[in-house]
């Protein structure tokens, strides 16, 4: 499903030249429940931004299901993201205008994905998967973290993503909502989703089972226990 091959990334700053990763490779099987992890700065960020397509590498190759991503241009990039990963950021980035279902029609609308009147009723459909259909008129301000949370994931999965990433998704969550969440990504690979979550959440990763550490932009382990 995903695959690294020689990946660096550098970025040119006021300070010189910051060398983010480096020589990574890696290979990530379709339906796992991948666990990214390592100290902050270790580059964990970097890489969910090069497998979303968010960021482009300085020198290798990364393929995602299927697409070489460093054959796609600016809009390609944008449109392929739309349909094939949804990402969970670690504050959330609800639109704080928009209603607990509007923001989940938005990848809809955004890609043209589904007909105009499925759009609601698919969204809908998600927030109550997700445990948060009696939020869905409600806006960002007025939900807790954890609904917040729920309602990103929802629209992560608005478009039927094969992958799913996550940055973070537990941080600033109490534990009890935490391992809700944690429960959430667990249900999406047996759904047959592809789930990368960076994490300092030693019960998050616990729950993985594929374990990449990431140590100074290089990949330094990476613990896989797949089924036969």
């Amino acid at each position: 499903m995903i695959g690294l091959s020689g990946v660096g990334k550098t970025y040119e700053t006021m300070a010189g030249t910051v060398e983010a990763l480096r020589g990574v490779d890696l290979e990530i099987e379709r339906g796992e429940l991948v666990a990214i992890v390592g100290r902050s700065g270790s580059g964990k960020s970097t890489l969910l931004n090069l497998i979303a397509g968010i960021d482009t590498p300085t020198e290798g190759s990364v393929t995602v299901a299927g697409t070489d991503l460093m054959g796609l241009s600016h809009d390609q990039l944008a449109a392929w993201r739309g349909r094939t990963v949804g990402v969970v950021f670690q504050f959330f980035q609800l639109l704080p205008t928009l209603t607990a279902v509007e923001n989940v029609m938005l990848p809809m609308d955004f890609c043209k994905m589904f007909g105009a009147s499925e759009r609601k009723p698919r969204a809908l459909e998600l927030l109550n998967m997700v445990g948060v259909l009696d939020q869905a008129e409600k806006l960002p301000s007025t939900l807790s973290g954890g609904q917040q949370q729920r309602v990103a994931i929802a629209r992560a999965l608005a478009n039927d993503p094969p992958i799913v990433i996550a940055d973070e998704p537990t941080g600033n969550l109490d534990s009890e909502t935490g391992a809700a969440i944690s429960q959430l990504f667990s249900h999406l690979v047996t759904s047959g989703k592809t789930v990368l979550i960076v994490t300092h959440d030693r019960e998050v990763a616990s729950d993985a089972g594929n374990v990449v550490t990431i140590t100074d932009g290089m990949v330094s382990s990476q613990r896989v226990a797949r089924l036969a």
